[in-house]
């Protein structure tokens, strides 16, 4: 429970010219938005990824910050990256939480990222 207001936001973008059904490698990017609600500055300090492929493989990933950075993010900011996974099914689903810490009290807490599904848009032939 965090106590304070932040929102997560994703959205994942398919990357076909960087994919290969025959080597089953499919190429997805992610656009994170952390949007701080809070009266507060928050810095995101880690993260946790599970990644759980279409044939129900997962790993967890876990990390200091994200993108190589622990941004401060200060109150009624957004701090948006994008990422990249590589899945070998062409669905799979990315689910986590990323450990914030309010500059204010030197408290840190957990934020929920809901699930959202990385997939291979259907084509038409």
């Amino acid at each position: 429970m965090s106590g304070l207001p932040i929102s997560i936001s994703v959205t994942p973008d398919y990357h076909a010219g960087e994919s290969s059904d025959s080597e089953g490698r499919y190429v997805f990017s992610y656009t994170v938005t952390v949007h701080n609600q809070s009266p507060h500055s928050v810095q995101l300090m880690a993260r946790y990824w599970k990644i759980t492929q279409g044939n129900g493989d997962s790993q967890e990933v876990r990390g200091k910050g994200v993108v190589g950075q622990q941004p401060l993010i200060g109150p009624g900011q957004r701090f948006r990256y994008t990422s990249r996974a590589i899945l070998q099914t062409p669905v799979g689903v990315m689910e986590g939480a990323y450990t914030l810490l309010d500059t204010c009290t030197q408290r840190a807490f957990d934020v929920p990222i809901a699930p959202f599904r990385l997939a291979v848009p259907r084509q038409l032939h």
